[in-house]
């Protein structure tokens, strides 16, 4: 199994993150990833990310902004 995070702008369309993170082994290695870098893509550009599964959701999109809002 391989996980990975979309990358996109508030509008749902894909982009490139500032460096590419390629593929998790564990969802829990992708989460916490995601929790270390977010200020990183959030700085580069990217609004939200979701998380899939060999091709499929998981969940998402997860808003990057509203960790800064609360």
């Amino acid at each position: 199994m391989a996980w990975e995070w979309r990358f996109e702008k508030a509008d749902g369309s894909a982009t490139e993150p500032p460096r590419d993170p390629g593929d998790f082994g564990t969802q829990g290695d992708a989460e916490s990833w995601i929790g270390e870098i977010w200020p990183e893509l959030l700085d580069g550009g990217i609004d939200q990310v979701t998380l899939m599964e060999d091709g499929s959701k998981v969940y998402g999109p997860m808003s990057l902004h509203s960790a800064v809002e609360d």
